[in-house]
Order: C-alpha cells, then sequence, then structure tokens
C-alpha cells in the first residue's frame, strides 16, 4: 500500500466513528504524537504526514528504539493536534527526566505551537501521567501534590 492509500484508510477510520480515547506522549521538545514544534493547530485532516524534527529523532535513539539516528525516519503519520483534541478522553504518559523541561513549558508556558503539548490544557478530559523525574521542572504547589503520590496525574 503507498503512503496516500495509507492516510486515506487511517482517515477513512478515523472519521467512521468518535474517538473515545487518545493515548498520546510528550516528547523532549513538546510534541505532542510526533507533532513537533511549531505544530499545526489549524488543520481538521484526520490524519497527516509530519516531519520529525532533529530532537525528536534523537529521542527515540536515547531511548532505546534505535541504535542511530540513520535508523529513524524523518516523517511518520500522526493525528494532527485538532483531531486528538475532538477525542472524549486523552492520556499522556510522559516518562524520563529529559522531558521535564518540555512538561513545564507545557503546563505553566503559553499554549502554542512551539509547545505542542500546551494543547492539552484545552481539553476537559486530559491526564498526563508523570514519572517523578518528568514532573520535577514543575512549579513547587504541584510538586508537593506530588510527594504523596507514587505516578503523579497532572489534569491539563
Amino acid at each position: 500500500m503507498d503512503l496516500s492509500a495509507a492516510i486515506r484508510e487511517i482517515a477513512m477510520n478515523l472519521t467512521a466513528s468518535p474517538i473515545d480515547v487518545a493515548l498520546v506522549g510528550i516528547g523532549e521538545n513538546g510534541h505532542l504524537a510526533f507533532n513537533d514544534p511549531p505544530a499545526d493547530l489549524d488543520t481538521e485532516k484526520p490524519c497527516m504526514v509530519v516531519e520529525l524534527d532533529e530532537v525528536c529523532r534523537k529521542q527515540q535513539v536515547g531511548e532505546g528504539w534505535f541504535t542511530d539516528i540513520s535508523q529513524v525516519a524523518k516523517r511518520a503519520i500522526s493525528m494532527p493536534l485538532r483531531q486528538i483534541m475532538k477525542a472524549r478522553e486523552i492520556v499522556a504518559v510522559v516518562p524520563d527526566n529529559r522531558r521535564a523541561q518540555a512538561v513545564r513549558e507545557c503546563r505553566e508556558g503559553k499554549i502554542s505551537p512551539t509547545d505542542p503539548g500546551s494543547i492539552l490544557r484545552r481539553h476537559p478530559n486530559a491526564t498526563v501521567y508523570l514519572a517523578t523525574n518528568s514532573a520535577s521542572s514543575l512549579c513547587p504547589t504541584l510538586d508537593n501534590a506530588r510527594e504523596n503520590e507514587a505516578h503523579p496525574a497532572v489534569s491539563f
């Protein structure tokens, strides 16, 4: 199947019925589901090809998915941010201290295309599960709330 046919099929499946839950991740560069900054906040497409930036590609190597950056794809098929936001519920899992600054920017910075994960703050049912180290740069009031939780969840 060629890429265009794959995208058409995925789009058809995504629009066939409402999305109950979107399972996503926030990357080291603040990307949400491979929507690297600056992310397209306007497209209504159900899915699209996204270009993976160098930080995102290096993250894949750093996490052990690939041994060398030359093995990491430069493009991926992903749901655009508007499509993700149509889900009834969004669950993000964000492990690793390398993502701590991105988590802080997404949670405490402006909602913007330069921090795609920040858009989760506009969703009424978005929950972000953080490892203690990925939450390490958050403001102290959130740090105090985390101390009593083994796996902190932050509603963005």
